[in-house]
């Protein structure tokens, strides 16, 4: 996993100019009420081409939730604005609208792994482009190493991978794109600093067919 994700891959894909980028991310979660079965959920992220100061991405994302009453499923519908500009000195920004929607569960695999599966389908509006679909599938794993689960004061690593696959192939103009579209592989430490906030810091590294680049993710999971 450390070789995956610290060694680029430069026989299928070429290197950003800026070695490393980084997210920073707000994610958060609520009910209407305590025992209610629907709910909110949503992010902030700050993408950059570089550590900081260089903005790739401006992502705003919120949804609805509900939970089935005893089901493990969480079925979400959401809708997310995404504002990119090209890297360097260029103000010339893409809008994107992104309605989606996912189901996700979790399961426990063994005494100190918990896992959650999560299916998410997209419908994209990007400026000057035609309407596109996208398919995500993520497999996340958390193992908490000071205590046997992950509860206040808990010290955890966090894993995911995702696989993104595009809907459509044929583009205006008779451009084409892969089914393939992109591949996230991350790795992280986090700490539970109480009941419902807990914070990750790791490295994630983005591979497609024609490029690759390491983003370092900073981000603050708040459910309340």
């Amino acid at each position: 996993f450390a070789f995956y994700i610290c060694i680029p891959n430069t026989i299928n894909a070429q290197e950003d100019p800026n070695d490393i980028g980084a997210w920073y991310m707000y994610i958060f979660d609520t009910r209407f009420k305590k025992d209610s079965l629907w709910g909110v959920q949503g992010d902030i992220q700050h993408r950059n081409h570089n550590v900081i100061g260089d903005l790739q991405q401006l992502l705003l994302r919120g949804a609805i939730k509900f939970n089935p009453k005893e089901s493990p499923l969480n079925l979400v519908l959401g809708y997310a604005y995404i504002m990119g500009e090209k890297v360097g000195d260029s103000r010339e920004k893409t809008i994107e609208n992104r309605f989606y929607q996912e189901t996700s569960f979790s399961l426990k695999l063994a005494k100190r792994l918990y896992s959650t599966h999560r299916f998410r389908y997209e419908v994209r509006l990007i400026e000057n482009e035609d309407l596109r679909t996208r398919y995500r599938y993520s497999l996340f794993l958390n193992i908490p190493l000071n205590s046997l689960v992950i509860a206040p004061k808990t010290y955890y690593l966090s894993l995911y991978n995702e696989v993104f696959i595009n809907g459509q192939q044929q583009l205006r103009n008779e451009k084409t794109v892969s089914v393939f579209d992109r591949n996230r592989l991350y790795g992280a430490l986090g700490y539970v600093f109480r009941k419902g906030l807990k914070m990750q810091f790791g490295l994630m590294r983005q591979s497609s067919n024609t490029s690759g680049k390491n983003q370092l993710q900073l981000s603050l999971h708040h459910s309340f």
